[in-house]
């Protein structure tokens, strides 16, 4: 009896690829950050500033979005291309002193299944 092959994944959007290595990117930058530091994005080469990340999304097959709050904690959403995407990390100072500091990068994307082996790790 033959055996057969295993079935590949299906094939990732550019969106979700691009959304899987931000999740990536995020998780490696926050274990650089000491307890009174959060994370926030800039989007380079925009006048939309700092973003304290409250989540990101994508529209498959080539829109990311971005939401969180901006220094003066008015909501935002960025809406943007991939084909456009340049984003900085930031360390911030955490925006509640007393509270402790807000990791979202292992809460970005319940049941994640990215990772270089598709398993969900880093």
């Amino acid at each position: 009896m033959a055996s057969r092959p295993a079935a590949k994944p299906p094939a990732k959007s550019p969106a979700e690829s691009a959304y899987d290595r931000i999740i990536l990117y995020i998780r490696d930058f926050e274990r650089q950050l000491n307890a009174d530091q959060e994370v926030a994005m800039g989007f380079a080469g925009s006048e939309v500033g700092i973003l304290r990340i409250d989540g990101l999304g994508y529209l498959a097959p080539d829109i990311l979005t971005f939401y969180g709050t901006d220094d003066s904690g008015m909501k935002n959403q960025l809406i943007q291309h991939v084909s456009q995407l340049s984003v900085m990390l930031q360390a911030r100072p955490k925006a509640h002193p007393d509270d402790a500091p807000r990791r979202i990068g292992f809460r970005l994307h319940p049941g994640w299944n990215g990772g270089e082996s598709g398993d969900g790790s880093v």
